[in-house]
């Protein structure tokens, strides 16, 4: 058994626990259905039912507990790399806009966690975007000034408490960290105290627009809403193309107990090394220590060796962090918006009820937040100066992103037909606790041999659009590279936007 086997999975799920909430089984009314309880979905119900609108939450597997269960959890409005972009694209209001949004939703939370005294771990620290290499100083030097121009608390420095040296860095001081699903629980908790209803391993596969909205279920039961918000991360509904402006990318994630006076200070983020991550935690009960958590070796779903991944990510920890017990492992996704700005708005063109949320490229935290105080404005009539700045209907930013977008679809249809041309191995040598996709007389097959020798298989084919699956060993599930669908091994639906799970075979 390799060691992210036997370490623990996300430490945010295992020290917040919570209970259940029943499926949705029968046929129910609301003003708003929003579809997904992540910090998206849940900010936004929440902020509604405080709006006074009835709202009914949606999710198919557990409250917080998809990919914002699996986060860094760092709330700041220093995106990596990200000004000296909007600069150049959207040009110096944009990037203003861009800014102040992503700053007023941290404010937002910070006095949100005041008013209901939530106990979520909630400190203030600075964000910094570092490089190692001289070459790249320079690079970030102009993102500091970008960042500054925009409004941020930004500058330059060439020191900051990590544990090694760096040619350069943007440093924001006044952002946040925390604790997300502490967080979200009591936002739940809130939600439903207005009146909210929450429906958990309710998997919503139906949508018919119309005055009202009308939401099916995979179990039989019909939500009728006025408006409906989607904010599965990444969209379950097609009807928008936004699958053709939204690249998946998977990260890993170990953590471990440091001495306190290690702790760093901060939280770090470099484009470097195929993006490292580090921030640290309080533990509630040790006070001597802290939890280091290193994010980083991104890939595109099924397509890397993540138990490598896991390996150089280890090593990098103990090597900047000497001792570090690092006692947990889990994995992350994320959806990179091809034009660099997150899609949160009306659906598409034609829609007048149906909105959604998506494409927070890693920054989910203050992403999230945002989107639940502009849905709510725009669903409750208001006006919001960045409306049109996050609006997936937007034509310009995405011709401007061009390049970014014919990378994207050139990336799909690589794999959409290439990986149907790739040699199949014999079942006979697959070992237990490994996958592989197979041909057979009826197409490609996903076979998966357990712990105990028995072979599992389903259909090779994501049943979101049909490119065909690949294995992630480290953390057994069949994934898809084209859109970021992943399946348990025996077909279920691990995430979307895939709603059907791979269809069982026999072999």
């Amino acid at each position: 058994m390799t060691e992210n086997q036997q370490v623990r999975g996300s430490y945010w799920l295992e020290t917040a626990p919570a209970g259940g909430h029943d499926p949705l089984t029968e046929d129910i009314q609301a003003d708003v259905a929003v579809i997904g309880a992540g910090i998206a979905g849940l900010c936004t119900a929440r902020e509604l039912a405080r709006a006074g609108r009835s709202v009914a939450l949606l999710e198919a597997g557990r409250l917080a507990g998809g990919v914002t269960g699996h986060t860094t959890a760092k709330v700041t409005a220093l995106h990596s790399l990200i000004y000296g972009k909007l600069r150049r694209t959207r040009g110096s209001e944009g990037a203003r806009l861009y800014a102040r949004s992503q700053s007023e939703a941290i404010e937002h939370t910070a006095a949100v966690i005041e008013e209901l005294g939530i106990e979520c771990e909630w400190e203030r620290r600075s964000a910094f975007t570092y490089v190692r290499d001289p070459a790249r100083a320079d690079e970030v030097r102009a993102e500091a000034e970008a960042a500054r121009e925009a409004g941020l608390p930004a500058s330059f420095v060439t020191e900051t408490g990590l544990p090694f040296p760096v040619a350069g860095a943007v440093e924001v001081t006044g952002q946040a960290q925390f604790h997300p699903r502490k967080y979200l629980l009591a936002l739940a908790d809130d939600l439903l105290a207005h009146g909210g209803t929450i429906h958990e391993h309710t998997v919503v596969t139906g949508l018919e627009e119309g005055s009202p909205c009308r939401l099916s279920t995979a179990d039989g039961a019909t939500v009728t809403a006025r408006d409906v918000v989607v904010a599965t991360h990444y969209p379950v509904f097609d009807r928008a193309l936004l699958f053709t402006r939204l690249s998946p990318r998977r990260e890993l994630v170990v953590a471990g107990p440091i001495p306190a006076d290690q702790d760093p200070g901060g939280m770090f983020i470099t484009p470097e090394e195929n993006t490292r991550s580090v921030r640290t935690a309080p533990l509630a009960d040790d006070p001597g220590r802290r939890l280091l958590v290193v994010t980083g070796e991104h890939f595109t779903p099924g397509t890397a060796d993540t138990r490598a991944g896991f390996d150089r990510l280890r090593a990098w920890a103990r090597t900047h962090f000497p001792g570090v017990e690092l006692t947990h492992a889990w994995a992350t996704q994320d959806n990179d918006p091809t034009d660099t700005v997150p899609l949160v708005g009306p659906l598409h063109p034609g829609a007048r009820h149906v909105h959604v949320a998506t494409g927070f490229a890693g920054w989910g935290m203050s992403g999230g937040m945002m989107a639940g105080l502009l849905l709510t404005t725009q669903i409750t009539g208001g006006e919001c100066e960045w409306s049109a700045l996050y609006d997936p209907r937007r034509v310009l930013p995405a011709l401007r992103e061009a390049p970014d977008f014919l990378k994207h679809q050139a990336q799909v249809a690589k794999h959409f037909v290439g990986d149907r041309l790739h040699p199949s191995p014999p079942v006979e040598a697959l070992p237990p606790g490994e996958g592989a996709v197979v041909r057979a007389e009826d197409g490609r097959l996903a076979v998966y041999r357990d712990d105990d020798g028995t072979l599992h298989a389903v259909s090779a084919r994501c049943t979101h659009m049909g490119c065909l699956v690949a294995f992630n060993a480290a953390e057994r599930a069949w994934e898809c590279p084209c859109h970021g669908s992943r399946f348990g091994t025996d077909g279920t639906v691990l995430q979307g936007p895939a709603t059907r799970p791979l269809e069982r075979r026999k072999i």
